[in-house]
Parts: C-alpha cells; structure tokens; sequence
C-alpha cells in the first residue's frame, strides 16, 4: 500500500495543555522538573500523567508497569481537556505496552499532537497505522538535549505554535550520501525499532511512497548494517523512495557508519542524506512524520535539505 498524507492535528496556543507521560523507561526527577519549567515558560499547562515518575519495582528499566504506562496514555489521550501529549524520555518499554492500548477508543478520542523519539519510534508507528495521524519526531522533556541545547528547543516550540515558520528541515551539517531529489511521505525513526517491530501486528510490509528517517544511538556499526540488512530482506524498503540519516551518536566512528549507510542504502537507487540533525546527537531537530515532504540532495555540493509542503501542524 502506497503511504499516504495522515491526519494533522491542531497547533498549540498559549494555555494548551499538555500531558507528559513515560511510556518507557524512568526518568531523573531533577530532569523531568526542569522540562516541565521549560513547557511552562512557553505558555504551556503541562499535565503529568499519575506514573510518570513510576520506576518498576523488579525492572528499573521500565517507568511502571507495563499496564500502567499503557492506562496513562490512553487517559491522557481520552482527556478532552488534553492538547498535546509529550513524552519524558525515552529508553525501552514501549513494545511491551503498546497492543495494551485501546486504539480504538484513541481513535474516537481525536486526533492530538504527540512528541517523542528513541523507543517512542513504535508509538510513532502505531499512531500512523492504527489511527491515521501525523505525529512529531522531536526531543523528549527529561532529556539532556531538551534541557541544554537552545536550537533544539526552538525547533520544537515552533513547530507547536509556529508551524509555517519550519517547513524547510535539517542542520548546516547535512550533507549528501547519493544525489537526487525524491518527494514522499515522512516516516521512520530510531532504526534498531523499526527492525524490531517487523512481523508485529501493523508492521509496514513496504515503504511506497515513503520519505525514510533513521537514526540510533549505541549501535556498533556491523549492529547498523545487521539492522538495514534486516529491514531490506523483509521488504521493508521495497518503494521508498529517499532516505534521510540523522544521529549516530555512540555507534563508533562515523566513517565506519557512512560506509554501511553507503553499502546498504546506495543500492537502493534513491537519494540519501546524512546528518541531517534529528534524534540523538547534542541537537534535536523536531521533524514531523506522515505529510508531504521533498528530499534535496544536490549532486553540485549545493546544501542537503528536507523541505516539508504542508506545516506540521494545522
């Protein structure tokens, strides 16, 4: 089936609500304090879900239960008082919990704004698959990155309330792998989960019509080029047509991550750019998944970009 645009959700305005959950791993207390005071100076009301400094009491690991973390995001969803959903980190945790949600009743909630990335990469799927809606890969309140790192900040905040004003994505630092310009739908995330979530219930069967983002952090570069290796025996790339690479922070030196990027992506066919500026590294772009967007990736050296045709948000 050839991806289509999904349903954006509404801008933010001063006074939004927004729920912080943790639908992953626990969060430090004085990093989720600082978050909250973050959202506060934009304006925003932020709402903790009732888990969301929850730590399991065999698996600290996991922010709670599995069941737990699952009933707060579906509440915080279902709360019509609601506008936005953001989550505190990420870690691990969510294939755990995610068919523990009832969907369908998110479905008749409407749709919301959701923010994450990492592990929130199977949300962000389930999200698309299951209710049809954009969503935005962008930092998460409890993350060092969020807190320390103004350009990361800024893209999240206007892209929430000043969405026309982002349309054009991506960091000095980008720069082309293979030449060309594809259009497609945004998809994708953090890739070791989009690997994982093959053979899951919902899982894409191809990418047609699809822009691919990826990234990881802490993947050694044969883990990167087992992970591509796996998503294109299933047939996970079959008709995507670009590829847009963001962080690899912690995956080694990063020669020996291009040079997988290359052997893996290159024969593809479709243009790639690397370093884009999304998901692990010291900056966060926040990049909107499921709209229309364009991959530029100039063969004359010109700047790589990802220009996105509609505002994220409505």
């Amino acid at each position: 089936m050839t991806l289509a645009p999904l349903t954006r959700p509404a801008r933010l305005r001063p006074g939004a609500r927004i729920a912080v959950v943790s639908p992953s791993g626990p969060v430090p207390a004085e990093r989720l304090d600082a978050g909250l005071d973050v959202l506060r100076g934009w304006g925003l009301v932020p709402v903790e879900a009732p888990h969301a400094r929850d730590v399991h009491p065999e698996l600290d690991y996991l922010a709670g239960t599995d069941e737990a973390r699952a009933r707060d995001l579906q509440e915080a969803w279902c709360d019509p008082s609601v506008d936005a959903v953001i989550c505190a980190r990420g870690g691990y945790g969510v294939q755990r919990m995610v068919d523990l949600v009832d969907w369908a009743a998110m479905r008749a909630a409407g749709p919301k704004v959701f923010i994450g990335y990492s592990d929130i990469t199977v949300l962000h799927e389930a999200f698309a698959r299951r209710m049809g809606l954009a969503t935005l890969h962008g930092p998460m309140v409890g993350t060092e990155t969020f807190l320390k790192d103004p350009d990361t900040q800024e893209s999240l905040r206007a892209t929430l309330f000043e969405p026309d004003s982002v349309r054009t994505l991506g960091l000095p630092s980008a720069r082309v792998l293979v030449p060309g310009r594809a259009r497609g739908i945004t998809y994708g995330g953090c890739v070791s989960l989009l690997a994982a979530d093959i053979g899951t219930p919902y899982a894409r069967t191809s990418a047609d019509g699809g822009l691919l983002l990826i990234e990881d952090t802490t993947e050694d570069p044969y883990n990167i080029d087992r992970i591509l290796t796996q998503l294109l025996r299933a047939g996970a790339l079959d008709g995507v047509s670009g590829v847009a690479c963001g962080s690899w922070a912690g995956c080694g030196p990063y020669e020996e991550v291009r040079a997988v990027l290359v052997d893996r992506l290159g024969p593809l066919g479709v243009p790639v750019v690397e370093e884009l500026g999304f998901g692990h590294g010291p900056t966060a772009l926040t990049i909107p998944l499921g709209v229309p967007a364009v991959l530029d990736a100039p063969a004359d050296g010109g700047p790589a970009a990802l220009t996105v045709e509609v505002p994220a948000l409505v």
